[in-house]
């Protein structure tokens, strides 16, 4: 620093004091800043103390010299302290000095610079809280400090903050959530610790509703939750838990549908701790929203299903996800085949393209425990519409959940009670919405009829119950099923279709003609002969099948399987069989 240049109104003795080396000498030239700031604001004479201020910040605070610059900062803290109350009208050009010193590499300066900041604040009290993003920043940044007296220092600073913020009822959390979220994907535990804190005490203060923005921050608490640190993790299971309670006792004003997609994504983890959070929430998400969560059934689904396999050993995840599933089967009404309203054109213009919705699924989500599925049906269509559905009458995507449960079926490392949740939906959906299943029957049919071979009984008589309300529904009673809603879900029906000149003969025969008005016989459609003349062409070709699950089969069968109409089909219909029968 130059000896000769002139630093009015400060004296040469205040200059060279500020530049010493000694703490002691700097403190005393800070006395007697405080003393001339003091005048000038006795004198109202703004002019010097501006410059006493701007002096202090760029010849000293920002020297290049480390003593000069010590002695800058305890010279601003100074002049705050003689400004009192009237320390707001120059906060900016007093804190932003100090906040660069909180990137010096000299940790001693750095404290000095917490020391600082620290009286500053204290003299400014809610006067700052229009500067809370740039300290809120420095904090988060000193919160992983190397050295323990600086992050000593941060954490008196970070106290007297959250006692401002409680006390003022001039916080603006707008303004702040950009820079939380921001801040809430550090992967170092002490900012996550400090995120976490302040959070808590954001979330305690009446004035302030931060459950409105909490779809910004919770993909970032569930983040936090799968941290190392049991003590980060437990205060993150604290934050949680606060909000799942406002959440139960304000529904009506919480965003369920903006948060499903995080839910789902959390719910496909590995981590236990996380898995559980999330499966939590998302049955109380079903319970408190209702039909506001059905758009994101095949999500939920995608998520759910593979945990009702699980063992005991995830015996809490396995009985949480078993609720979230019936809670969302029971979402599931006849109005939901009702037809589907023309979309209009504001309408197609804000629907998400499918494919930017999955590719921000893939970049956050860090796997499910059980993925297998997950490139059968992610290629080509959106698991998770976007949150704008919810502003717009529910709509139950039949074809993504299809999918995904045609998906799970065919899958044959997928566990015993998995696939028979999977009947039991498939079941529950042609019960419900008839009309609208039928369009995706030729693209299950297969599956169907290939699932009669499982080892599970359980599953072949899920199974069964299936394929008999397909072949006895009413709404199966055209020749043409119709094509399902999407392009993807087309197949090709050749193994599957009946020689028309075979069924109208058969149709036509004197024994069967009355049994189709018949009050007492089930109305049977295309798809019982298509299901008799499948099964037994399997029982003709596959000698295992028919010896090992033949006879089950045929026991087991629903009523409509045994009514006069198939015994004929069998008798008249049947294809050579081996010798030795399972009818005996």
């Amino acid at each position: 620093m130059n000896p000769e240049k002139d630093f009015a109104p400060l004296t040469p003795n205040i200059v060279r004091a500020l530049n010493d080396k000694l703490y002691e000498k700097r403190k005393v030239a800070a006395l007697e800043i405080e003393k001339l700031v003091r005048e000038f604001v006795a004198q109202n004479n703004t002019v010097q103390i501006k410059h006493v201020i701007q002096t202090l910040s760029q010849e000293f605070a920002l020297s290049q010299h480390p003593h000069s610059r010590k002695g800058g900062l305890i010279g601003l803290a100074a002049c705050s302290i003689a400004l009192g109350k009237d320390s707001g009208l120059y906060l900016k050009e007093l804190i932003e000095p100090v906040l660069t010193c909180f990137n010096d590499a000299d940790s001693r300066l750095r404290y000095y610079a917490c020391e600082a900041l620290y009286n500053i604040v204290k003299v400014a009290r809610g006067a700052v809280l229009p500067h809370f993003n740039v300290l809120f920043d420095g904090l988060s940044k000193l919160a992983a400090d190397p050295d323990p007296n600086v992050k000593s220092g941060s954490e008196l600073l970070d106290r007297l903050l959250k006692d401002i913020v409680t006390e003022s009822n001039k916080f603006d959390l707008v303004g702040f959530i950009p820079l939380l979220r921001e801040r809430i994907y550090s992967n170092n535990q002490y900012a996550r610790q400090f995120i976490i804190s302040w959070i808590l005490v954001l979330e305690s203060v009446p004035d302030i509703n931060l459950l409105d923005y909490l779809p910004e921050i919770l993909d970032g608490l569930f983040q936090i939750l799968g941290d190392n640190g049991k003590e980060i993790r437990k205060m993150c299971e604290v934050v949680l838990g606060e909000f799942l309670k406002e959440i139960k006792k304000n529904p009506s004003s919480v965003k369920f549908a903006e948060m499903a997609n995080i839910l789902v994504i959390h719910c496909q983890t590995t981590d236990d701790l996380i898995q559980l959070t999330a499966m939590c929430w998302m049955r109380e998400f079903i319970q408190l929203a209702g039909r506001v969560m059905l758009p994101y059934s095949s999500g939920i689904l995608t998520a759910v299903l593979p945990c009702l396999a699980y063992d005991d050993r995830k015996k809490s995840i396995k009985e949480v996800a078993n609720v979230c599933n019936q809670s969302l089967m029971k979402l599931v009404t006849p109005e939901d085949d009702e037809p589907d309203e023309p979309k209009s054109a504001v309408q197609r213009q804000t629907e998400p393209n499918p494919e930017d919705s999955l590719a921000k699924q893939e970049g956050t989500s860090s796997g499910g425990p059980d993925s297998s599925c997950d490139s059968s049906f992610s290629s080509s269509i959106s698991v998770f519409p976007s949150a704008c559905t919810d502003r717009a009458p529910v709509t139950l995507h039949l074809d993504g959940i299809v999918q995904v449960l045609n998906c799970h079926l065919s899958d044959m490392a997928i566990g015993m009670m998995t696939r028979i949740a999977v009947l039991k939906w498939l079941y529950h959906l042609y019960i419900k919405t008839p009309r609208k299943m039928f369009r995706h029957t030729d693209s299950l049919f297969p599956i169907l009829l290939q699932t009669l071979s499982d080892e599970s009984d359980e599953v072949v008589l899920k199974d069964l119950e299936v394929l008999a309300e397909i072949a006895s529904s009413p709404a199966g009673q055209t020749d043409d099923p119709g094509q399902p809603d999407g392009p993807d879900l087309q197949i090709n029906h050749s193994e599957l279709q009946v020689p028309t000149s075979s069924k109208t003969s058969l149709l036509n025969t004197p024994s069967t003609k009355g049994l189709e008005c018949s009050p007492s016989t089930p109305t049977m459609n295309s798809y019982f002969y298509k299901f008799m003349i499948n099964l037994l062409q399997r029982f003709s070709s596959e000698r295992r099948l028919l010896e090992v699950r033949g006879p089950f089969i045929i026991r087991s069968a629903p009523p409509a399987f045994s009514s006069p109409q198939a015994l004929h089909f069998e008798m008249s219909k049947q294809p050579p069989l081996p010798s030795r029968s399972f009818l005996s």
